[in-house]
């Protein structure tokens, strides 16, 4: 069996810097620095998305890479160096004949990527939308059983959860995940035209869904939400907890965008809502995806001259004002053992009020 066969490409990354130095970002990196899931360094190449000629010439290309992705979660290895399994088209074409496909772009060599939804077929022959990485089942596992494979076909290997693998992939990787997860959950949910009712189906190399009966398409779905650093006169950062979250967890303040609001009336609103503060001013740091499944996290640092907090209830059920001091305290006497993860950007707006990392020794 080939090296592409059996599991990785011979090109493997070597690790979250690894080509970072050899092509250039396509992204920005802002006040917040570089985010685990905001970072690529591939093109998307939008003007190939139609042209099925040169897509079936690519998928055919053995120095095509492709990787396995179900819902939240991908085909990836972290020793000896943590990457996506890359493997040739021939091989989903042989174990996934059916699964549906989605073009992610070229890099600067021109060798294209895409990503084959493996999900299980569910009544309607699409992939059934898993659990395992849904925003409403925390605490879910992080990692799966090999999905099914044909018997003429190698067997995939573990496929590893966002939140598990994004903080230890090269950027090239990491950008490649968000963008194939983020599509993977729009299309399991989207297999039926909201105008209509009939079946869609997958056009423009899996960056649109169509429906036959109507003509209607439809677009994958982003959701903007704002998150920020509420910090009072005195530089005191707000933490809170959500209702349903264990007692030693705590993040900052966030929410949706509505229709017709800026994203500074959101954080406004947001504030005010959720815990009775009345902002007096709003500063743009930097945004990240959140793939999970469908948001866009747009980051903000907010002041307030009044810090008496009156917590809405129902979705806060805690807040606390934290000088650094008392932030360090209290993560070192386990009083606040769950800041946001590492790779989401709540956490970076937390160390860049503190200064760096207050978890670290």
């Amino acid at each position: 069996m080939s090296e592409q066969m059996s599991g990785l490409t011979s090109e493997q990354a070597s690790g979250p810097e690894s080509d970072q130095a050899s092509s250039p970002a396509r992204y920005f990196e802002g006040e917040l620095g570089r985010m685990p899931l905001a970072r690529s360094v591939v093109d998307r190449a939008g003007e190939r998305r139609t042209d099925d000629e040169w897509l079936a010439a690519v998928w055919a290309d053995p120095g095509t890479r492709v990787f396995a992705v179900d819902d939240s979660r991908a085909e990836a290895v972290l020793d000896p160096e943590a990457g996506l399994v890359f493997r040739p088209g021939a091989v989903f074409d042989a174990g996934y004949p059916e699964a549906e496909r989605y073009f992610l772009g070229l890099d600067d060599d021109d060798v294209a990527y895409f990503a084959v939804s493996v999900g299980a077929p569910g009544p309607d022959g699409r992939p059934t939308a898993s659990t395992a990485g849904s925003a409403s089942t925390p605490g879910a596992a992080l990692t799966s059983p090999e999905p099914p494979a044909a018997e003429a076909a190698p067997a995939l290997g573990e496929l590893r959860h966002v939140r598990e693998v994004a903080a230890v992939l090269p950027d090239r990787d990491g950008g490649l995940l968000a963008h194939a997860i983020g599509l993977d959950n729009w299309h399991r949910t989207h297999g039926f035209c909201s105008v209509c009712g009939n079946p869609t189906r997958i056009t423009y190399a899996g960056s649109v869904r169509k429906c036959d009966h109507c003509g209607t398409e439809h677009y994958p779905r982003t959701d903007p939400a704002v998150i920020m650093a509420v910090v009072d006169s005195d530089d005191r950062l707000l933490l809170a907890r959500n209702s349903a979250w264990p007692a030693n967890r705590a993040s900052v303040l966030a929410g949706f965008v509505e229709p017709g609001e800026t994203l500074e009336a959101a954080v406004a609103r947001e504030c005010a809502e959720e815990a009775g503060l009345r902002i007096t001013s709003v500063r743009y740091l930097g945004s990240q995806p959140w793939p999970l499944p469908r948001s866009l996290m747009l980051g903000f640092t907010t002041t307030v001259d009044d810090a008496t907090l009156n917590l809405d209830g129902d979705e806060l059920g805690w807040a606390k004002w934290y000088t650094r001091a008392e932030l360090k305290e209290a993560v070192n006497t386990g009083e606040l053992l769950m800041l946001p993860t590492d790779i989401s950007i709540a956490r970076r707006l937390v160390n860049h009020w503190y200064g760096g990392d207050p978890v670290a020794h």
